[in-house]
């Protein structure tokens, strides 16, 4: 989990010395550099990759001790906070439903291989995604790698309003339809939390561009179950608003 560089980015910085209730600990790309220079390994030294923590379980021991987590604020530019960044993405006890899939002829080619993207195509090709949002009228709009729009937003502990400018996002599968956008996170893999700005930039970045309702959903592949998550945030402005509105699993069986 790049326990001991970022230890020594700790060291170097006196990152615990800062006080997280008064102010954000900015950190750059050029100090994180700066401070594992002499690791010998990429992993242990990519900016990129020290700063991908996106389950509780991936942040590294000095972050999980003093309950900090880490959000992209500009192009190279990072904030630590103190906190509560994540989100449980909570098991689904109902009953698996059975889903007819609304295609009138099976789908060969998405039966070949096994990824996240490709999963979510078939949910949506089934015609599951409107079905579980009840709106017909989606359709496939969005998708990849985007860089946000200035906004503000409060985070954590700290109760001062967070500027964030240019944070590259990117979105598995974005929809439109008549009344609302509707952006997903998907994972192929068990996932019992997730980091809340995998939902929340996305989501103020295209709040941003339209006057349409945006609405979030988290998906997951698991054997041969759909799972959907929709998430809501009751106050756009605030990363800690993010409620879960409602779940559902399914199994998708040919017309």
């Amino acid at each position: 989990m790049n326990h001991k560089p970022w230890q020594s980015i700790f060291d170097a910085y006196r990152i615990l010395q800062h006080d997280f209730s008064k102010s954000l600990f900015i950190l750059t790309a050029e100090q994180i550099k700066k401070a594992t220079a002499h690791f010998t390994t990429t992993t242990e030294r990519e900016v990129r990759v020290l700063c991908k923590q996106d389950t509780k379980e991936s942040r590294p021991q000095v972050f999980t001790d003093n309950n900090l987590f880490i959000l992209p604020v500009k192009n190279g530019v990072y904030a630590i906070l103190q906190g509560e960044g994540y989100v449980d993405i909570p098991e689904i006890d109902t009953p698996t439903k059975i889903y007819k899939s609304k295609l009138d002829f099976q789908l060969e080619t998405s039966q070949i291989g096994n990824s996240e993207m490709q999963h979510l195509d078939f949910a949506y090709a089934s015609s599951l995604i409107r079905s579980f949002l009840e709106d017909e009228s989606l359709v496939l709009t969005i998708r990849g790698r985007k860089y946000t729009p200035k906004f503000e937003f409060y985070a954590g502990k700290y109760r001062q309003l967070i500027t964030a400018e240019s944070v590259q996002t990117e979105v598995d599968a974005g929809y439109e339809g008549k009344n609302q956008v509707v952006l997903i996170e998907a994972k192929n893999a068990e996932a019992n939390n997730t980091i809340i700005r995998q939902l929340y930039y996305p989501f103020r970045q295209w709040q941003t561009y339209t006057k349409k309702k945006v609405n979030v959903l988290f998906f997951a592949k698991r054997k041969n179950e759909y799972s959907l998550w929709e998430f809501g945030f009751s106050d756009k402005r605030d990363y800690n608003s993010i409620q879960l509105l409602k779940s559902a699993k399914f199994e998708i069986q040919d017309k």
